[in-house]
């Protein structure tokens, strides 16, 4: 359903980095860092719309924290 390419897209669209990948359950991990409200963003659009044959369930967000500097430079799928 190419998520992970929309997400990528869509991350550099809002201006987000961190990676995303897919797990061997058949569902999606990442980290995505930024400033709040456009990290924000991109969690409702995980959440709400994905790439357009997708079905998302359920979404789990964690271990969300604030930090002082960003980790990545951009945002990238992972394999």
């Amino acid at each position: 359903v190419c998520f992970r390419m929309y997400t990528e897209g869509e991350a550099k669209k809002m201006g987000v980095v961190g990676w995303v990948k897919n797990t061997s359950k058949g569902t999606v991990t990442g980290q995505v860092q930024g400033p709040e409200e456009k990290v924000d963003s991109m969690k409702s659009w995980l959440s709400k719309v994905g790439s357009p044959s997708s079905r998302i369930d359920r979404t789990n967000f964690s271990n969300e924290k604030t930090i002082s500097k960003l980790e990545y430079s951009n945002f990238s799928v992972r394999y």
